[in-house]
């Protein structure tokens, strides 16, 4: 690949490059610009998936369901007593029935200030809420696990029921997925409109200097020699082009990053890049250059082929 920059100066000169006056290094900058953005939202939609699948992973929900407000306070009490005194629990917390009040308060309609809010307060204090224990435990909780729980919690409460904190949100996780592979696929689209942009270029600058190449051929010659000058020119373009796209790409990504952390949100503070994340974003540029060089050799040589 480097020798393709060490070309001597009089061979360059048959093939004129144009820097950014031409409109190919701007072509590839937008093209860039934008697998940038999208490999940076693949990026981090995987690492939010992983990460909050790793937090989960190891947490489970007791839901305690009694309408008696006083047996479910002593149930819940007694769980968590036995709960906390099992090795497979790192961790136990009883969530407060305020706390439970304001989880629910908003799919209630609740509006601060308004008839819904006192509506809705009249609604939480009919609704017989559950019991919740939120446990923390020492290794991921599969079906064994659960199942131990649940052992201990059921003499204590008829009602209980042990779920894995991570099905609670197993459609957001899925849905973050899903969201991954788009940008990935759209990365992919990227790729191949930027090859066809490289060959439209290709052509271009074939049939332009049409009659150098006639004149290079009788001087003897070689079509690999010819695919080389339009091989660095279309590289050149492409570096230009994919540096201007990474700059432009970083400085968008830098700007949502703090906008996204302002917003204090647990699965949005998730969206961040690690720094290999940020070494195959640097990477974009390179690989966008290599394929547009290898578009460009691919199409010369078939058309120098049909030349002659």
């Amino acid at each position: 690949m480097l020798s393709l920059f060490v070309i001597p100066g009089h061979d360059r000169r048959l093939i004129p490059e144009g820097r950014l006056s031409g409109p190919m290094p701007w072509v590839i900058a937008i093209m860039i610009f934008l697998m940038v953005l999208a490999t940076a939202t693949g990026l981090a939609f995987a690492e939010a998936g992983r990460n909050v699948s790793d937090q989960l992973s190891s947490r489970a929900t007791v839901q305690i369901v009694e309408a008696n407000p006083d047996l479910k306070a002593r149930q819940s009490n007694d769980a968590a007593a036995r709960l906390r005194g099992m090795a497979l629990v790192e961790e136990v917390r009883v969530l407060p029935p305020q706390e439970i009040e304001d989880l629910i308060a908003p799919w209630l309609g609740q509006t601060a200030g308004t008839q819904d809010e006192l509506e809705a307060g009249s609604l939480l204090e009919d609704i017989p809420l559950p019991a919740l224990i939120d446990l923390k435990l020492v290794r991921p909780a599969g079906p064994k696990e659960l199942d131990e729980l649940r052992a201990a919690v059921r003499p204590l409460a008829d009602s209980a029921r042990v779920e894995p904190s991570s099905g609670l949100i197993a459609p957001v996780i899925a849905l973050v997925q899903s969201l991954q592979w788009i940008a990935f696929g759209l990365v992919a689209l990227l790729a191949m409109a930027t090859a066809a942009a490289v060959i439209i270029s290709a052509r271009a600058a074939l049939n332009t200097h049409k009659e150098t190449i006639g004149v290079i051929h009788l001087l003897g010659g070689t079509d690999r020699q010819i695919s080389r000058l339009f091989q660095r020119r279309i590289a050149l373009d492409a570096l230009l082009g994919g540096i201007l796209g990474l700059i432009c790409g970083t400085a968008i990504i830098l700007l949502l990053g703090m906008q996204l952390s302002a917003l204090g949100s647990g699965l949005v503070e998730s969206l961040g890049l690690s720094w290999y994340s940020w070494l195959i974003i640097g990477a974009v540029p390179i690989l966008g250059m290599t394929l547009a060089m290898v578009t460009a050799r691919m199409t010369v040589m078939g058309a120098l082929r049909k030349i002659l």
